[in-house]
């Protein structure tokens, strides 16, 4: 009977082929930019305490109460990057095409944390003591991969990749501020070609074994949660970011999962038998659940606006 660790290898060995065109792909498309050039220096100025600045307080902040949330959860999010690149280089590993990936992943995701930092400190938006606290508190929690094997890792990465993009994308639109949204923007990019990768990676292990590949995909799409679910208070902080509309059951359905699940034509493939065609069906009545889910949430957050509108009038 094959062992796991065998089997994982025999797959990893299997897909290399996958990883190293995409890779090559991937080197081929991205677009070397510089953190440095999105933050506006000129605003800033010297905090209280060692240079014996000005302290900051919250009239000093440009953004919107929930645009502020959701830059300090996309930026907490960010911050746990070391455990990120731990994870992805057990299940990885560090060697060829795989290797070469996981330390360009983490080099281009270095810089998402640098430029939003910086802009946030810059333009005094937020409570650098608070940021820093925050920062201290999740990075001590870490982050620990909920999958088992490499493709349930390989769908979670296909599916967060795309979810982050459309967090980054839509802070940046809610910040209200021409230079936050550019910036946002590159960091979108980003993440966009990162989905891309894993995408095709999980498409290839459709290719393979397409059963396992179904079941994992299944299993992930049910049980997704963002990468920075630990964040505390990450539960109030996500209502009041789905309320704004920055993402929320809506976008995670129409522009996460679905698009992902179309580009691997996962309810398309004709090879699925036994436990894959029976995942399958499973997935497709969750996301008839997930849709009635979203489109009711919508409906309460326009009732919602509606009555906050009413009350503002009088």
């Amino acid at each position: 009977m094959t062992t796991e660790p065998t089997a994982t290898l025999a797959l990893l060995n299997e897909l290399e082929p996958v990883v190293e065109a995409n890779l090559n792909r991937h080197l081929a498309t991205a677009k070397e930019w510089f953190p440095h050039e999105y933050v506006p220096w000129s605003q800033g100025r010297d905090f209280d305490g060692v240079l014996g600045g000005e302290a900051w307080e919250p009239g000093q902040s440009k953004l919107s109460e929930v645009a502020r949330t959701s830059l300090i959860v996309n930026l907490l999010t960010e911050d746990n990057l070391p455990s990120y690149h731990h994870e992805i280089a057990t299940i990885f590993g560090r060697d060829g095409a795989w290797g070469t990936w996981v330390h360009r992943w983490t080099a281009e995701e270095g810089r998402h944390g640098i430029a939003i930092r910086d802009y946030l400190l810059a333009t005094r938006a937020v409570d650098p003591v608070a940021l820093e606290r925050a920062r201290m508190t999740h990075m001590e929690v870490g982050f620990s991969n909920a999958y088992e094997g490499l493709i349930e890792s390989v769908a979670y990465v296909s599916f967060q990749e795309l979810a982050t993009r459309v967090s980054h994308r839509n802070t940046g639109i809610a910040s209200g501020d021409p230079l936050c949204e550019q910036l946002l923007a590159k960091v979108a990019n980003d993440e966009n070609l990162h989905m891309i990768f894993y995408r095709n990676l999980l498409n290839g292990a459709f290719d393979v074994a397409p059963n396992a590949t179904m079941r994992a995909v299944t299993k992930v799409a049910k049980s997704f949660q963002m990468p920075g679910h630990t964040i505390e208070n990450f539960g109030r902080k996500s209502v009041q970011i789905a309320m704004a509309g920055i993402y929320d059951l809506r976008l995670h359905h129409d522009d996460v999962l679905i698009p992902v699940l179309r580009q691997v034509k996962a309810f398309e493939r004709p090879e699925l038998s036994g436990d894959g065609e029976a995942a399958r069906e499973e997935l497709s009545a969750y996301l008839t659940d997930l849709d009635a889910q979203a489109s009711r949430f919508v409906e309460r957050r326009e009732v919602t606006r509606a009555r906050q509108s009413a009350r503002a009038a009088v």
